[in-house]
């Protein structure tokens, strides 16, 4: 039997310090295997803008920051893209053509992300190359298309979505970062009946289900690890007294699909507040949680033993 450590991340949403604290989680935890289980893009760009005088300035977590000199400014954009945003340094009389070009904007957002995604997969070479660490990273609902070419082009990061990929020789993974329908359109989502056949097509091809991972972006529906707040008609959090209503945003596909096909052990994500465990049947299924925002990395640590999960535990860092 193949004794093999993993180590599951998701949801970082571009933060540099979340993803640089991945890379090097393989040799702090002796993991031989790393997985970043989608919504890997940030969320927003942070202009940040010359003056005529030649001073930058930037609105950085609502204060207003000035920048004196390029030391200051690159102090600035490492600020930014730890949090998981997009810095972008732009001229004033560009900056004021762009708040007339939404069209443009969205096209920077884009090229931006993609740009973002390919520098980690040269980093992720540089840090984890010849020290026998598998790295596997797959987009999620939130991501655009436009980075699967970054992601698919990799020289040492392996995108498993949509795929089986044999992870040791003797335990398999398949991944799915595709969500059921959510309020906010996201780029990737589809109705769970094609979830459903997708994640079929998939453990079909599988040699030993018992022995598999769910890499599954969306958590299993009506457990305790796919709890949102409940969102009004305007999308935000309903409140009843004093405290948010929670509700089931889960996928009804993940589960049956784990009900029917009984894998090892599945991971998911996608709802940042419902960090935790939970059995269905004899599958143990995990969601480590995200709190990229404040730079803090939230993963699983998982020891697979044949057709056992050996040991696990939810760690922060």
């Amino acid at each position: 039997m193949t004794k093999t450590q993993t180590y599951f991340i998701t949801d970082v949403h571009g933060s540099d310090k979340c993803f640089k604290k991945f890379l090097n989680a393989g040799k702090f935890y002796k993991a031989s295997v790393l997985i970043l289980g989608g919504d890997i893009t940030g969320k927003m760009i942070v202009p940040i803008i010359r003056q005529s005088d030649g001073i930058w300035r930037s609105l950085v977590f609502g204060e207003t920051l000035t920048m004196k000199s390029k030391e200051q400014v690159e102090e600035v954009i490492k600020m930014i893209r730890d949090s998981g945003a997009y810095p972008y340094e732009v001229e004033m009389k560009e900056y004021d053509e762009l708040q007339e070009k939404p069209d443009e904007v969205r096209k920077l957002f884009d090229r931006l992300m993609v740009e973002g995604v390919a520098r980690w997969m040269t980093l992720a070479e540089e840090r984890l190359k010849g020290t026998g660490i598998k790295c596997y990273v797959s987009p999620g609902n939130d991501d655009i298309l436009n980075i699967d070419q970054a992601l698919n082009s990799a020289k040492y990061v392996v995108n498993p979505e949509e795929k089986v990929a044999n992870i040791d020789g003797e335990h398999e993974m398949i991944t799915l970062g595709i969500a059921n329908h959510t309020p906010w359109n996201s780029p990737r989502e589809a109705d769970e009946d094609v979830l459903m056949r997708k994640i079929e097509t998939m453990a079909d091809k599988v040699k030993d289900v018992s022995k598999c991972i769910f890499n599954i972006h969306v958590p299993p529906i009506d457990t305790p690890i796919d709890q949102a707040p409940k969102l009004d008609a305007n999308l935000k959090p309903v409140v009843q007294g004093g405290q948010v209503v929670m509700t089931s945003a889960g996928s009804i596909a993940t589960r049956k699909a784990i009900e029917k096909y009984k894998p090892l052990v599945g991971m998911h994500g996608h709802i940042h507040e419902s960090r935790g465990m939970v059995k269905i049947g004899e599958t143990s299924c995990f969601n480590p949680g995200s709190e990229y925002s404040s730079g803090i990395l939230r993963g699983l640590l998982c020891q697979l033993e044949g057709a056992k999960v050996k040991s696990h535990m939810l760690t922060s860092g």
